[in-house]
């Protein structure tokens, strides 16, 4: 079983979601209940939806207990180094020498426009192991973009 790799507020996250929707679980029973209570199943739209949404939300919790369960949390603040690591702050300059900050983040926590990037994606992927003056290339669907590497910080 391999590690998720995630900062301390994406395991925090994946918790609260995780404890929202054990929550919901009495809630779809007693709709699946009162369904059940207005008869004949086969043309009982309210059962199938309640039976259904009960199979989403068991599928989601199993899943956000498998990554819970498989949890590497990192704090940024102690790693220290010359080069890209998961928990880093990036900043590159694009082929414009335009700045352009990004932070390597778990899957959960990604969101670029935040600036914060999994360490799966290309770009992630294209920085880690690189030091300050090296030059990254990505392959997107627009073509290849270059990147130099400003500075590593680690906040």
């Amino acid at each position: 079983m391999d590690k998720v790799p995630m900062l301390a507020e994406g395991y925090e996250l994946l918790m609260t979601d995780l404890k929202a929707l054990r929550e919901e679980r009495p809630i779809i029973v007693d709709a699946i209940e009162e369904a059940r209570a207005h008869g004949d199943l086969s043309e009982n739209a309210e059962y199938h939806a309640a039976k259904e949404r009960q199979g989403q939300v068991e599928a989601y919790i199993s899943d956000l207990e498998d990554k819970v369960s498989r949890a590497q949390i990192i704090d940024p603040t102690t790693l220290s180094g010359d080069k890209v690591v998961f928990g880093a702050t990036v900043t590159l300059l694009d082929e414009d020498d335009k700045p352009i900050k990004y932070q390597i983040v778990g899957q959960t926590e990604a969101d670029a426009s935040k600036g914060r990037i999994s360490y799966s994606s290309p770009l992630a992927r294209a920085m880690i192991g690189k030091e300050v003056e090296e030059e990254i290339e990505v392959t997107v669907p627009s073509g290849d973009k270059f990147y130099l590497v400003q500075k590593i910080e680690f906040i």
